[in-house]
């Protein structure tokens, strides 16, 4: 496994697999890998020819007060595990490096960076257009074949969907499952500032999703499934910063489980972290006509 640090060692590292024709993989991560960042990487080696991770605390999608100062690294850690689990390429940029001086252009999505996560007085639209310039940025310079996110962070891979439909990037984007303690709790990388009375509580939101996702009949009320998840949360003594119903292909409020996917989305502070998880509800499969006898 390569290490690499600049856009030119990286384009003279992937230049031989673009001679050849071979299928690029890219793992966006901001490091301190868990199995959720393993398992992208996996699924990223068993698509493609040449799997590249990239390991960059990405300061623009930070607002003020968040965790950037704080946010979990351990680079011998991450790369350890990156060769382990088969990445060819670590590209891991400085700050200077991906925004050098000077550097006064961003990518934004619209609407859909407005809601959820993105609405005013949570992180912010600024927070996705951080995320949509560093992963246009990674585009351009590495040109995979595929690019792979997990789906804990649902509303990303919505909004990166959006972003590559939109500019024209030739990418296929794969979003895999959320991978999941034992006890339900989301794998994250800031799950190790969870103190272990907070640990304790944090499975409450995936509880509170599975509460609801049963409640979720077709045609029922949104309503009524969200009331189930808040009675989830209420009994662990945990506040949601929202708790939320949409259309999990465009984050349009719904208030019916209409036979379109629905993704039940919640954010809330547990102790100093702030831990995010969903679950998509998919449309009840149609039953066959049953034949009468006769």
């Amino acid at each position: 496994m390569r290490i690499v640090e600049t856009k030119r060692e990286l384009r003279e590292a992937l230049a031989p697999a673009r001679r050849e024709e071979r299928t690029i993989g890219l793992v966006p991560t901001m490091g301190y890998l868990h199995d959720g960042h393993v398992a992208l990487i996996e699924a990223a080696r068993s698509d493609c020819d040449v799997v590249v991770m990239s390991l960059f605390v990405n300061p623009a999608q930070f607002g003020p007060g968040e965790d950037l100062e704080s946010y979990p690294r351990d680079r011998d850690r991450d790369v350890a595990i990156a060769e382990a689990s088969g990445v060819d390429l670590v590209y891991a940029p400085s700050v200077e490096e991906a925004y050098p001086p000077g550097f006064a252009t961003s990518v934004e999505v619209e609407e859909l960076t407005e809601v959820l996560c993105g609405a005013p007085g949570r992180r912010g639209p600024e927070h996705f257009r951080g995320v949509t310039t560093i992963v246009a940025k990674l585009f351009n310079a590495i040109d995979p074949d595929a690019a792979y996110f997990g789906q804990k962070d649902a509303q990303q891979a919505v909004v990166i969907r959006r972003m590559v439909a939109d500019l024209d990037f030739p990418i296929r984007i794969e979003v895999r499952p959320t991978v999941r303690e034992a006890d339900g709790l989301a794998m994250s990388s800031r799950n190790a500032h969870l103190s272990p009375a907070d640990r304790e509580r944090a499975p409450a939101l995936h509880r509170a999703l599975s509460a609801a996702a049963a409640s979720a009949l077709p045609g029922g009320a949104v309503d009524d499934a969200l009331a189930a998840a808040r009675a989830e949360l209420a009994e662990s003594g945990v506040e949601a910063e929202y708790l939320e119903a949409r259309d999990a292909e465009d984050l349009s409020p719904i208030e019916s489980f209409n036979g379109r996917p629905a993704l039940i989305a919640v954010a809330a502070r547990v102790g100093d972290t702030r831990l995010i998880d969903n679950v998509v509800v998919e449309p009840a499969a149609p039953q066959p006509e049953r034949q009468e006898r006769r």
